[in-house]
């Protein structure tokens, strides 16, 4: 089950994501963040629609779960849970999108997928150390498991987070 972090952005948000990353880190490492409100996690649900073109479309459907915090989240997960610490201006984010829908179907058993926007949750990035994108962290039991960065095929992410929970366990 894939999840996707939903928050309002602002106007100051979408202004700074269009500034340079020199501006854009002074911005992150001066931003707070408060956990007074709810977060909201969306488990997405691939449907397969028909094909009607070259290309094969998908229908996604989502229900939203609240959670006091991140740390929340983590704790009261059954299963492990890979974290997208991604950004809307990021290229090769935006290429995991249907990789990560891909690999959150294959492995609905084992896993739960979340994915953060680090710049609505500067906060959480700087907890977790993130300073490339995409980066992926698998907790376990609310704490970091593993962690990789860049891009990967669907086939390279699930076979990485097979070994890595057949290994370490």
């Amino acid at each position: 089950m894939a999840i996707s972090v939903s928050a309002s952005s602002t106007t100051a948000v979408r202004s700074l994501s269009r500034l340079s990353s020199v501006k854009l880190s002074a911005y992150r490492s001066s931003s707070k963040l408060s956990f007074s409100s709810s977060l909201q996690f969306q488990p997405i649900r691939v449907v397969n629609t028909s094909i009607s073109s070259r290309y094969r479309s998908l229908a996604v459907e989502a229900k939203k779960q609240t959670f006091n915090s991140f740390d929340d989240l983590l704790a009261n997960s059954d299963k492990p849970v890979l974290v997208d610490f991604y950004a809307t201006w990021c290229g090769p984010c935006q290429i995991m999108v249907p990789v990560l829908n891909q690999v959150s179907s294959t492995l609905k058993d084992k896993i739960q997928v979340v994915k953060i926007d680090t710049e609505k949750y500067p906060n959480i990035a700087d907890k977790y150390r993130i300073e490339a994108l995409p980066t992926f962290i698998l907790f376990k039991d609310g704490k970091p498991f593993d962690r990789f960065e860049g891009a990967l095929t669907a086939d390279q992410l699930i076979q990485r987070i097979e070994n890595s929970l057949s290994v370490k366990q």
